[in-house]
């Protein structure tokens, strides 16, 4: 007999069923994708700070930081070269992704995790142990298709799993699972960097092999989601299998007969990304779009990506930078973990406007304490570089408890079967996407804005924080296979949606319209 806590079925629509030990598991181990990327973020922002890295392969970079007594501070990591080796891995994942979205949407979530797990497993290796910048970026690469896949099936997994009534906590542990790689790899950094030899950034890239292998051989055993297996041959009674194993529960009626009726909307489903485009989905392909891209706007990949170096360049040493980023890694997976508890309780409109409001000042407070102390040359003072950290903290927290998790919760729970995979392909190329745009410019822009980038970011938060507010619905508590409603519920929304119901129903009745 299955061991959880009861979840039973309200009027207001929610199904039966328990938090299993089998889900639990299950869903840990899917959450494994989300190691691999925060893994790599860390890894990334902390190996490009390493002089002996540096060096070997970047040795522009690492005469401006050493000898150049001329560049300003804001642009001795200022290469192109050196951005490249970043976001080749977002340029791989972001052709990835359409291609996992066929793979997801034909044959299952679980196939597109294990490749995943497979393809990040082979980059690691040739990362790891790369002799010239060629097998680095190649190394890059094949981890950007791991994550491209990892990215694009672990959140539908995690919500096609996940009771109604907590799925936002079950989601929510695919950031807490990002915080924790990016926290894994901030902690191997600050010891590989004091390893003699100069060789410690090659355990740095090779270790990215321990979080893939777990996921490559987890997703061996892993169920699929009943959701995935109604689409399949025999699928009603498949689905209502894995239901009852699931939920804990043979009373499970409600729910299949919600999937049942889901499945039968994909039958007619030829071309997924023209079905999109329609009238009827237009709330889920603005938030598709402008989910992600916010999310990439906050500032946030400034931070992950580069915490090394924006510390350096406020004038900490290398040993103190990377620790500084392990402190602001364990700042964001503690808020993201407080987030996993209230999310279904007080919403994700609540926590995204909490957040917003958060970071927008941090932001703020950071890009002043820089214009006013930090010129082109010489550092901060002790005090207002242990200020700047400060506001760094604080502002990760915001993320970590708001657009961090929320940015993946709220794509994955909204989109009817019918085009939740190539749903969520768009959300994930749409984070590629401008995670490139913004790794590329990321170091430029602070070279020529200066500590006017940490404004640039603010503001962008501004807008989404009011973007959040007019036009982003509630979805806890809400089945995924019910989630239509919130929509025609919605003060603006149910103008689109109705309108097309409307023009439907016409089309429908008008005998020319044939």
């Amino acid at each position: 007999m299955a061991v959880g806590f009861a979840v039973t079925r309200a009027a207001e629509g929610h199904y039966n069923g328990n938090i299993t030990w089998f889900v639990i598991l299950s869903c840990l181990m899917a959450a494994m994708g989300g190691v691999i990327f925060g893994y790599d973020i860390g890894i990334s922002g902390g190996v490009t700070s390493m002089e002996s890295f540096l060096k070997r392969f970047f040795h522009e970079v690492y005469v401006k930081m050493n000898d150049d007594t001329k560049t300003s501070n804001y642009c001795k990591f200022n290469s192109q070269l050196l951005t490249s080796f970043t976001s080749s891995l977002y340029i791989a994942g972001f052709f990835a992704s359409f291609f996992a979205s066929f793979v997801t949407r034909v044959f299952g979530r679980k196939p597109s995790i294990l490749t995943g797990g497979a393809a990040f497993l082979a980059g690691s290796a040739l990362a790891g142990a790369a002799s010239n910048v060629f097998m680095l970026i190649l190394g890059r690469v094949l981890l950007g298709v791991g994550v491209g896949f990892a990215n694009q099936s672990v959140p539908l997994y995690l919500s096609e799993m996940a009771p109604p009534r907590y799925r936002g906590a079950f989601n929510n542990g695919f950031q807490f699972s990002i915080g924790i790689g990016a926290l894994s790899a901030n902690l191997i950094n600050y010891g590989t960097e004091k390893i003699k030899g100069g060789w410690g950034w090659r355990v740095s890239l090779a270790m990215g092999a321990v979080p893939a292998s777990i996921l490559t051989l987890g997703a061996l055993f892993l169920p699929e989601t009943p959701s995935s297996l109604i689409q399949s041959h025999d699928g009603q009674e498949k689905a209502k299998s894995m239901l009852q194993l699931v939920r804990g529960t043979p009373s499970i009626q409600a729910e299949l007969d919600d999937l049942i009726k889901a499945d039968s909307n994909t039958k007619n489903v030829r071309h997924p990304f023209r079905t999109i485009m329609k009238e009827k989905y237009r709330p889920q392909l603005i938030m598709a779009m402008a989910i992600p891209f916010f999310q990439q706007v906050t500032g946030i990949n400034v931070i992950a990506f580069y915490a090394p170096v924006l510390f350096r360049t406020i004038g900490l040493r290398e040993s103190a930078s990377l620790m500084s980023a392990v402190v602001t890694g364990v700042i964001g997976c503690s808020s993201t973990f407080i987030s996993m508890l209230i999310v279904d309780k007080l919403g994700r409109r609540t926590l995204f406007l909490v957040g917003g409001i958060q970071m927008f000042v941090s932001q703020v407070v950071v890009g002043g304490i820089m214009a006013a102390k930090l010129g082109d040359h010489g550092g901060l003072s002790k005090g207002y570089a242990y200020a700047v950290l400060l506001s760094i903290c604080i502002y990760v927290a915001g993320f970590g408890w708001s657009w961090g998790p929320l940015g993946w919760l709220v794509p994955s729970e909204i989109y009817p079967l019918e085009i939740r995979s190539v749903g969520q392909s768009i959300t994930v190329a749409v984070s590629f996407l401008f995670t490139i745009a913004v790794a590329q410019a990321s170091l430029a822009m602070l070279c020529h804005l200066k500590s006017g980038i940490f404004f640039f970011f603010g503001g962008w938060v501004a807008v989404m924080t009011a973007f959040v507010y007019l036009l982003l619905p509630e979805t806890k508590n809400i089945p995924i296979e019910q989630m239509d409603r919130v929509w025609r519920e919605h003060w603006f929304w149910k103008r689109v949606v109705d309108q097309e119901q409307e023009t439907s129903n016409w089309k429908d009745h008008d005998p020319n319209s044939a």
